[in-house]
């Protein structure tokens, strides 16, 4: 319990070394996270979008579905 404590100057190289790299360290970090709450903020949109889409292909199949129908029935008649 008789060790001294001694205090050491930083340097002004030492302490932008030290600001430096928590600068990048904090520019790192909310990018990493930032597409997460971005994602979780589009959620809801991107719900509507998909179901407009799936609506979309269904409407093309049928009309696609109906068409060789017709052809078919067209071609039997024949």
């Amino acid at each position: 319990m008789s060790e001294k404590i001694t205090s050491e100057m930083i340097s002004r190289r030492g302490a932008f070394s030290f600001l430096g790299t928590v600068a990048v360290l904090g520019l790192a970090v909310p990018a990493t996270v930032l597409p997460v709450s971005e994602a979780e903020a589009q959620t809801a949109g991107m719900e509507r979008r998909e179901d407009r889409r799936a609506n979309r292909q269904d409407r093309r199949e049928d009309r696609r579905a109906n068409r060789q129908d017709r052809r078919n029935l067209y071609m039997q008649q024949k």
